[in-house]
């Protein structure tokens, strides 16, 4: 069973950077607890470094510069970086950053993402597995146009938050705790 959150303070920022090699970059230190709602990362871009443009399509995220400083550019417009300064990086936004001469640190926070799930089915495979099924192929619309129930509360654990990707699990995959009994009511 997952063990419960620890509350408090996590990290202390000078004593990462400290036990870090000056010239590594990349995550520093991560939130860990298995049963949270949130990501955050203690980031390191060394001097001159970029973080390339991209978008993130589904999440925002807040970032904290703790240490250094350098450019920020989001969706064209760019900001200077600097210990003690937070941006908003709205998700479905392009964002980009570079370090300055003494590197950047920061800290970033957004929802957890969830764990991988199968995504939609494109509307021409729905049409051919409909008549597929309609002929008599199996699969698990019966012809009403239902196929598996909206709820899928019974899929995800409730000590990690993690969706069964089968829906006869009865045991989370990563963390081994029962799932929730199906109520087919």
């Amino acid at each position: 069973m997952a063990q419960p959150p620890v509350a408090g303070v996590l990290a202390a920022v000078t004593e990462l950077l400290a036990a870090a090699p000056d010239d590594r970059g990349g995550a520093l230190w991560r939130l860990a607890p298995v049963a949270r709602q949130l990501d955050a990362n203690v980031i390191r871009v060394p001097p001159g470094e970029r973080v390339a443009p991209h978008v993130e399509p589904d999440l925002d995220v807040l970032l904290c510069v703790l240490g250094g400083g350098g450019e920020l550019t989001v969706a064209g417009t760019t900001d200077r970086l600097e210990a003690g300064r937070v941006a908003w990086l709205p998700r479905g936004t392009e964002r980009s950053l570079v370090a300055g001469p003494g590197g950047l640190v920061h800290l970033t926070a957004h929802r957890r993402r969830p764990g991988l799930a199968i995504g939609s089915v494109p509307p021409s495979a729905a049409r051919s597995a409909g008549a597929a099924t309609a002929a008599g192929a199996g699969g698990t619309d019966d012809g009403r146009g239902g196929g598996e129930p909206a709820c899928l509360l019974d899929r995800i654990c409730p000590a990690c938050d993690r969706p069964a990707d089968a829906s006869d699990a009865r045991f989370c995959a990563r963390c081994g705790t029962r799932l929730p009994e199906r109520d087919d009511g």
